[in-house]
């Protein structure tokens, strides 16, 4: 057993990745920076805890989400393929290849799905964590500025320790033009060798958005009463965005979970995302929790929108944590 932590170089289907390991080399959290930024493994006790689906092949080719992606600029859909945000319209060109439809052909997912240019800035092991930075200079590409016209910098800093991976996301403006805020990640989890319906979900919500057929905001909502929908996964179905949700009781980060009798994945929101989408279809053997900045749609209708300021980093955070009966 390791008593450090570590980061190991290595390759997927010919990809360099990045591993992160913790010190007591439980938990194990990998990357792929040529292909997004995509965390593509996420092994606690050498099991996998994230859905692959097609795997990085599909992602690349087609933009087909799995493991954690970043979902930027803009996380869920947009109602369609212009919008205009503090007083500049957009037009985005569906033919792009750096665009993707959802089955209802509107744009989803933002437009970073598998963009190689992420450069690696740090990766580094010191005692009990293990660290990896990234950076893409969004504004030193033009098919990213023709959906997006809002130059910046984009840091992840993702590091493991203690059987937590921990997820920080910086927006750095950098032009005199603020930029919008509204974006998220993705994470398919899953709780290996045991079947959904014994999964117990702890979903902090207090309200929901009423979304019309396409899975975009009506303008109405629906209070939740705390604790009313935790409890069994089973064989519900999800695709609810909440953009009210409950802290604990004592204060501190809201908390989504979900456990079996051989480990529990919380998803910890520690800074900057107050909207939350879970996604759990039928037949699925995955959930995902996914933290995001701004509700469904919102650089379109303005909804919870916020902007980087010139000269102010707008700064996101969360994580996830795994226990087991052990810990």
């Amino acid at each position: 057993m390791s008593i450090e932590a570590s980061v190991h170089p290595g390759q997927i289907d010919g990809r360099p990745n990045l591993t992160l390991t913790d010190a007591a080399g439980r938990l194990e959290a990998t990357y792929l920076p040529s292909l997004g930024m995509v965390g593509c493994s996420l092994l606690h006790e050498d099991e996998q805890l994230l859905e692959l689906l097609g795997g990085p092949a599909a992602y690349e080719q087609r933009g087909s989400s799995f493991g954690i992606p970043l979902l930027h600029p803009w996380a869920n859909r947009l109602a369609g393929y212009s919008y205009e945000v503090a007083g500049r319209r957009v037009d985005i060109d569906p033919d792009s290849p750096r665009i993707h439809q959802d089955e209802n052909g509107l744009p989803i997912h933002g437009v970073l799905a598998a963009h190689p240019g992420w450069t690696v800035l740090e990766s580094v092991a010191q005692a009990d964590t293990a660290r990896l930075r990234a950076q893409l200079d969004f504004g030193a590409h033009d098919d990213l500025l023709a959906a997006f016209p809002f130059p910046h910098l984009l840091e992840y800093d993702a590091s493991v320790a203690d059987s937590r991976l921990r997820v920080a996301l910086t927006v750095t403006p950098t032009s005199e033009v603020a930029v919008p805020i509204a974006f998220g990640l993705h994470p398919y989890l899953r709780l290996p060798r045991t079947d959904r319906r014994r999964w117990q979900l702890e979903l902090p919500v207090r309200r929901r958005l009423v979304l019309d057929p396409r899975g975009l905001p009506t303008g109405e909502y629906e209070l939740v009463e705390p604790q009313a929908i935790s409890g069994p996964l089973a064989d519900r179905v999800f695709d609810d965005c909440f953009d009210r949700l409950q802290p604990p009781p004592g204060g501190g980060p809201v908390v989504f979970s979900l456990q079996d009798e051989r480990r529990r994945i919380s998803v910890e929101l520690l800074a900057g995302y107050d909207v939350v989408q879970v996604f759990a279809p039928a037949g699925s053997d995955f959930i995902c929790i996914e933290p995001m900045t701004a509700p469904v749609n919102a650089l379109a209708d303005g909804s919870g929108l916020r902007f980087a300021q010139p000269g102010v980093p707008f700064e996101a955070e969360f994580a996830i944590a795994v226990q087991s009966p052990r810990d």
